[in-house]
């Protein structure tokens, strides 16, 4: 576990350095102070220096005007070049590579070109003052360059970070987007259910109306579907609220997504599109589930399909979601996996619990062409596994390919026979 000090708001290795670099000048001008000229007023403006060099990174423009100001004074009293003016390329550095402008680094740079110039006049050297001028002048710009390349990475560094930022943000909202489409297609499903159900029992509770005398156990069965299909339809109808409320927060992880089926339209059923945007607004059954696996053969994979246990009979709206199950994940396999993979479908009914698991090898070709979108891969299992208190599980297989596997729970009395009274 990583802790990060600071100190000020700054990290506490940023502020030791920095207090490092300012104890170093006061340090030059402490033990020049017998020999150099100026004396104590020369260490006077050194300490200046190293007090203006705390706020470097924070102020850069401002340290470097009030460390050049010094400078200058330096020069006018005729002191010449001292140990401690290695603050003025501290100063340089610092505002070519903290500052918001370049120019600032620019004006800064001319400024300390200039003073290099007055303080050469000023070496007490037998040689002629330029060549010091252009010794300096040769440092000056060393320094400036590097501070130059310092500030791109700086910058290039801070947009890379910007840039994964945003994408971040976006992927984000793409997400919460996938989530809401999805509860909004579940809550149109889940309403062609339910008003299933009520058309069933007006015509189950007709019938018993019209049985009662004439066949009083016609009637009494019709009753009993009327009552086992109010329940269902009041559970659905509590998952249809359910759904409809606040989306929660997407999860982090990125997945992939499926984007197409291989009929060529949308994620749907195996006739066409989905049932929330069919205008007959037709029921999808597990029974349609060999057409859709036949269409995924078609489409290039190799499917072996597995069915274990006996199939009670299922609530209209866990039916779809395992339907909507097997079809996504088979959508991902021939997306991720490519055509030619192999896939095995397992789906085992046991007392409580219903069980889906398609697992692909990952060893097919890559889909030719790009494909239309479609549903919202595990993004919409996840939600559909969620409305009926199950659980799905998908990753990489360490032996190559994925899987995914769903865990729905069984109500208690599932499914209802339609019996219609005549």
């Amino acid at each position: 576990m990583t802790v990060n000090r600071t100190i000020f708001g700054h990290p506490l290795r940023t502020v030791a350095f920095d207090v490092f670099v300012s104890g170093a000048v006061l340090l030059f001008g402490l033990l020049g102070v017998a020999a150099q000229p100026g004396g104590w007023a020369a260490v006077g403006v050194g300490a200046g220096m190293a007090v203006a060099l705390l706020f470097r990174r924070s102020h850069p423009s401002s340290v470097a005007a009030v460390v050049g100001a010094l400078g200058v004074g330096q020069v006018i009293a005729g002191w010449g070049p001292l140990p401690m003016d290695a603050a003025v390329l501290v100063a340089l550095y610092s505002v070519v590579k903290y500052a918001d402008r370049l120019l600032d680094g620019v004006l800064a740079a001319i400024g300390a070109l200039a003073g290099a110039v007055l303080a050469a006049r000023q070496v007490d050297s037998p040689a002629p003052w330029w060549g010091s001028a252009i010794s300096f002048g040769l440092i000056t710009g060393a320094v400036w360059l590097v501070g130059l390349n310092v500030r791109t990475r700086r910058l290039y560094v801070l947009s890379l970070e910007e840039r994964a930022a945003t994408l971040e943000r976006e992927r984000e909202a793409e997400a919460r987007a996938a989530v809401a489409s999805e509860r909004t297609r579940i809550a149109r499903e889940l309403h062609d259910v339910v008003a299933h159900s009520m058309a069933v029992m007006i015509v189950q509770a007709d019938g018993a109306r019209y049985m009662l005398d004439r066949d009083p156990d016609t009637a009494r069965q019709a009753v009993k579907v009327v009552a086992d299909t109010g329940r269902q339809a009041l559970e659905e109808m509590r998952r249809l609220v359910g759904v409809l409320r606040e989306p929660s927060p997407p999860e982090p992880a990125a997945v992939p997504t499926a984007t197409a089926d291989p009929g060529g339209v949308e994620a749907a059923g195996p006739d066409g599109p989905a049932a929330g945007d069919d205008p007959q607004r037709r029921r999808i059954a597990l029974a349609e589930l060999p057409t859709l696996l036949d269409r995924f053969r078609a489409a290039g994979l190799r499917i072996r399909d597995t069915l274990t246990g006996e199939a009670p009979p299922l609530p209209p709206g866990l039916e779809l979601t395992v339907y909507r199950v097997v079809q996504e994940a088979l959508t991902n396999a021939l997306k991720h996996a490519g055509v030619g993979a192999g896939v095995e479908l397992t789906l085992e009914y046991a007392r409580d619990t219903v069980l889906v698991r398609v697992v692909d090898d990952g060893q097919g070709r890559p889909v030719v062409g790009p494909a239309p979108t479609g549903g919202h891969g595990l993004v919409g299992m996840r939600e559909r596994v969620g409305v009926y208190d199950g659980s799905l599980t998908a990753g990489a297989r360490l032996a190559g390919g994925w899987q995914v596997e769903a865990r729905l729970p069984l109500p208690s009395s599932a499914g209802t026979t339609e019996v219609i009274a005549a």
